[in-house]
């Protein structure tokens, strides 16, 4: 007997139907399985953002909560959807990213830092008694059509947008390989942790090109940061200044170990990212209007580095004082 947890979301929807020829699924929690040993956790929810925030939640409080209701219950194995976040997004990160690489998230963004405690209490379970199965699953950025997280969203926006070195190159995973990825997780009764990727990536570049993004005014590295900050505050950038590493480094996944145990994926970079983002409006004007837009962004941009310049000097003057 099986409970998956999260299965009336996205990924929980697209999984429960592989896992029929395999185990049966319970619709209940396994606190109020009965009699019926609940042997398999399918722990989507861990890996949920948007559903963690509307239950006001984290991934650390849903895992213990799982694990101590399910173990009762004669729990054998545990399939934990948790995110390549983990890893963290470095410079000095190697590419690709294998499974035997450090969980270094970056604490600045809560939600892969719990991912990566969440991890941490799986695998305490499953040292703590023999025949105990766990399987880490590590998926890049997943997107759909209708399953992107607001999280996914906000990177896939900002991925491609640096303001002042060359983009790094990124992975987008289609929410229906990692559906199958679970499903081999269960099948095969696989016990470690499996990186979850398409074959290869696109640069940074490809992905501007496919966000239709007009072209960007450079700033200085030391002005980065300040910039960022306005523009999250003022509500004129993508994604809020703890998340902006992510955009910033590399933290691709090799994905050999998983495609070792059958699993292939079957939507590519691009067609995964395509299909999960909206076309951008930028793409549907004349290039006369582009050319307009740019002038003015140029000049916007340069008055919005002027005033990150004027708030860094503030701060080095507040600090020496």
């Amino acid at each position: 007997m099986a409970w998956v947890s999260g299965a009336t979301g996205a990924l929980g929807s697209r999984v429960e139907p592989l896992l029929a020829p395999f185990v049966e699924t319970r619709p209940a929690a396994p606190e109020t399985a009965g009699d019926a040993p609940v042997e398999l956790l399918v722990h989507l929810s861990a890996g949920d953002h948007d559903g963690l925030a509307k239950d006001a939640t984290n991934p650390v409080a849903v895992t213990e909560e799982l694990l101590g209701s399910a173990s009762a219950t004669g729990l054998r194995h545990v399939v934990l959807v948790s995110s390549a976040m983990v890893y963290g997004a470095w410079p000095n990160n190697p590419v690709p990213l294998t499974e035997g690489s450090p969980v270094r998230a970056d604490p600045s963004f809560a939600f892969a830092h719990q991912l990566g405690q969440a991890e941490q209490i799986v695998d305490a379970w499953r040292r703590a008694a023999p025949g105990r199965r766990a399987t880490v699953l590590r998926p890049a950025l997943t997107m759909s059509q209708a399953g992107t997280s607001s999280v996914v969203r906000a990177l896939a926006a900002g991925l491609g947008a640096r303001l002042d070195e060359d983009d790094p190159p990124a992975q987008f995973l289609h929410l229906d390989d990692l559906a199958a990825a679970v499903a081999v997780a269960v099948e095969r009764r696989l016990d470690g942790v499996y990186n979850v990727a398409p074959d290869g990536w696109i640069a940074g570049e490809t992905v501007r090109a496919l966000a239709g993004r007009p072209p960007r005014l450079k700033v200085p590295a030391l002005l980065l940061d300040p910039v960022i900050d306005i523009r999250w505050r003022f509500q004129r950038g993508p994604i809020p200044p703890g998340l902006w590493r992510y955009a910033q480094h590399p933290w691709l996944v090799a994905n050999d170990r998983l495609k070792a145990e059958g699993w292939q994926p079957t939507v590519t970079n691009e067609q995964a990212y395509v299909e999960g983002t909206e076309p951008r409006w930028w793409t549907m004007l004349t290039p006369q209007r582009k050319q307009e837009l740019a002038l003015g962004t140029m000049v916007g941009g340069g008055a919005l580095a002027m005033a990150a310049f004027v708030q860094a000097v503030g701060r080095v003057r507040r600090v020496r004082r």
